[in-house]
């Protein structure tokens, strides 16, 4: 089975986890990249007029992202990460999905917050992207290699 890790991260906290998670995987990590990197200021979800607060608030919303991924379609598990944003994930990440099919491949969610659970992106994810098969996804703040280990194996 061939697996990618694929991941956004504004922060880093998210990318550590798709590091450690690639390891105990063995799967290619891939960093999902906007065309235009996020500021501190971009960030702030205090500011209603913030870029983030904006995407957020609009769910069509599909912030350009850097497409470089080579031969998605050869993927059979699909990990995906993301910090939660407003309970659910960046929008960045409907991106991801709208620019490479994985229709009848299996995707498992994963993300990190410093709050919010995993389940409201779950949700939005399963009713909007019904041709994929979707694994039970899993918040891994602070997840270690063997943590990671034993929720990737319990997914087979």
């Amino acid at each position: 089975m061939k697996t990618l890790v694929a991941y956004f991260s504004a922060t880093g906290t998210t990318e550590a986890v798709a590091k450690t998670l690639s390891q105990v995987t063995g799967g290619e990590l891939y960093e999902i990249k906007p065309e235009v990197e996020y500021t501190a200021a971009d960030l702030d979800w205090r500011d209603k007029t913030s870029r983030s607060s904006v995407e957020m608030a609009d769910k069509s919303s599909r912030p350009a992202m850097v497409k470089d991924l080579q031969d998605a379609s050869s993927y059979d598990v699909i990990y995906v990460g993301f910090p939660i944003w407003w309970y659910t994930a960046p929008t960045i990440i409907n991106t991801f999905l709208d620019t490479y099919d994985f229709s009848g491949k299996t995707v498992v969610l994963f993300a990190t917050s410093g709050s919010s659970g995993i389940e409201g992106a779950v949700k939005d994810f399963k009713a909007a992207y019904p041709a994929i098969s979707w694994k039970e996804g899993k918040l891994l703040n602070g997840a270690t290699p063997e943590t990671i280990k034993e929720w990737t194996t319990s997914l087979k």
